[in-house]
């Protein structure tokens, strides 16, 4: 059986070296706070933000919610990004996508002030991972798989790294991370020609395509370390990963190592969403 990477002890981990930062912040008077802006009332936007809110209750960290409908003019979302910008007393926002298709997405992205981008959607922030300047904040979903990857001790540099997905939410950013990190890595997607012959000869493999169980066994091979970023519905409802986990994980064997859908890298996310907000209220202190 192959080693499960289970998020519940990294977030513990994390949040651990969370505790005594925001003590002192506490000290001198000052409570980290996350903005959350969501336009609509996606299931899936609602569901995050019960457990983001949970999450930042549990460490001690403030929340303040802004929420639109989602026939909302663009020009109403804009005016509470900058209200979001304006106030000292929030350290970080966490904007819900896609927004509606009548609004222009990537401007409404770069309007919100890289340090209070805890989430690198702008493209400023992109910048910095794309740049390695260590500048903004990357994706909290990328940061999350380095945590994890670092957490269960396994290495990077040097490694062979396939990453399948090339979005700028998780795919782009990761492939950057771990290249900074210095990982030999080959950026995948849905015109690569034979994709299952470069990942089976990775040491590790990321699948975030966002598309349910797509990848089986033909993909893998023993003692590979997989990391599914896939949250997803199959056509029973149930909750899963990019990766067929019943039929992938056998091939991985003893050597192995894979993240499972639920109880992977979604918790290990949201606790990374907390650190960037705690890393920009220190931040603020300087």
């Amino acid at each position: 059986m192959a080693k499960l990477l289970t998020g519940k002890e990294v977030s513990a981990a994390l949040a651990d070296d969370l505790a005594p930062r925001i003590e002192r912040l506490s000290a001198v008077g000052v409570t980290p706070t996350l903005a959350i802006v969501r336009v609509g009332v996606r299931p899936d936007d609602l569901s995050y933000e019960r457990t983001a809110c949970k999450r930042a209750e549990a460490l001690g960290l403030a929340v303040r919610r802004f929420e639109l409908p989602a026939d909302a003019p663009q020009g109403e979302l804009e005016a509470v990004i900058d209200a979001v910008n304006a106030d000292d007393g929030i350290h970080g926002c966490l904007m819900f996508r896609p927004l509606p298709p009548s609004m222009d997405e990537r401007a409404v992205c770069d309007r919100l002030a890289p340090e209070k981008d805890i989430d690198g959607i702008g493209s400023a922030s992109l910048a910095g991972v794309f740049a390695d300047t260590g500048e903004g904040f990357p994706p909290a979903t990328a940061r999350a798989c380095l945590e994890t990857l670092d957490f269960y001790g396994i290495p990077v540099k040097g490694k062979r790294v396939v990453v399948l997905g090339r979005s700028l939410v998780i795919g782009r950013p990761v492939a950057m991370m771990l290249l900074a990190r210095h990982a030999t890595v080959t950026l995948a997607h849905s015109r690569t020609e034979d994709a299952a012959a470069h990942t089976r000869e990775a040491d590790i493999v990321v699948c975030a395509t966002g598309r349910a169980r797509a990848f089986g066994p033909e993909y893998f091979a023993p003692g590979q370390t997989v990391l599914d970023v896939g949250i997803n519905f199959d056509e029973a409802g149930n909750l899963c990963g990019d990766v067929d986990f019943d039929a992938v994980e056998p091939v991985l064997g003893p050597e192995g190592a894979i993240t499972p859908v639920p109880r992977g890298l979604g918790g290990v996310t949201t606790t990374v969403t907390m650190a960037h907000v705690v890393q920009a209220a220190e931040a603020g202190q300087r």
